[in-house]
């Protein structure tokens, strides 16, 4: 496959379809059917640079972060199309009512813009779903609804920041970091 040659318009809308089927399955909570858009479900998430792989980490994913932000949606900015995968711009927007991994729920509402790549194998499988956002402007969002001035706030605050603390020192997925640039040979 050239990486210089889109495929046809029926491979280009049928991707879409799916893309859009995998978005509208991730909001209603039908896990079944967002996972069967994959024959092997693999998230990456570049800015925690982690990868959830398989069933069972993509399923505990989808319930830790609906246990975060159990209302989540999106807004769609853009599609576009590649050579070998969809890419979306979103608004990714939720509450923040259960724990966020160890970060405490501040009821605060977050809308962060992200960009998502499906990526597709040369038999037109869905591979890959690589989400790249920006942490801190979630956080910001969190902790920015928290009332700094009475001591429930500060003490949500507190909690937040260990949270926080505790969060950070995890190691990225080797298969995140380890990467080899592409042979640009003409």
């Amino acid at each position: 496959m050239s990486r210089f040659v889109l495929p046809s318009e029926d491979v280009l809308r049928a991707r879409e379809k799916l893309v859009l089927d995998h978005f509208r399955d991730e909001v209603r909570q039908d896990w079944d059917a967002a996972l069967e858009t994959f024959p092997h479900p693999h998230y990456e998430l570049i800015a925690q640079m982690t990868v959830h792989d398989g069933d069972g980490e993509v399923r505990e994913y989808y319930h830790d972060t609906r246990v975060a932000f159990p209302d989540q949606n999106h807004e769609i900015i853009a599609f576009r199309h590649s050579v070998d995968a969809v890419i979306v711009e979103f608004w990714l927007l939720g509450t923040h009512k259960g724990p966020l991994g160890k970060i405490p729920p501040t009821g605060s509402r977050h809308r962060t813009r992200m960009t998502a790549y499906f990526i597709f194998d040369e038999q037109e499988n869905l591979v890959t779903e690589r989400i790249y956002f920006d942490q801190l402007t979630i956080v910001k969002q969190l902790v920015g609804g928290i009332d700094k001035r009475g001591p429930r706030g500060l003490l949500k605050l507190g909690r937040v920041i260990k949270g926080l603390l505790a969060m950070s020192g995890s190691a990225p997925d080797p298969r995140l970091a380890e990467t080899t640039p592409p042979d640009f040979v003409h």
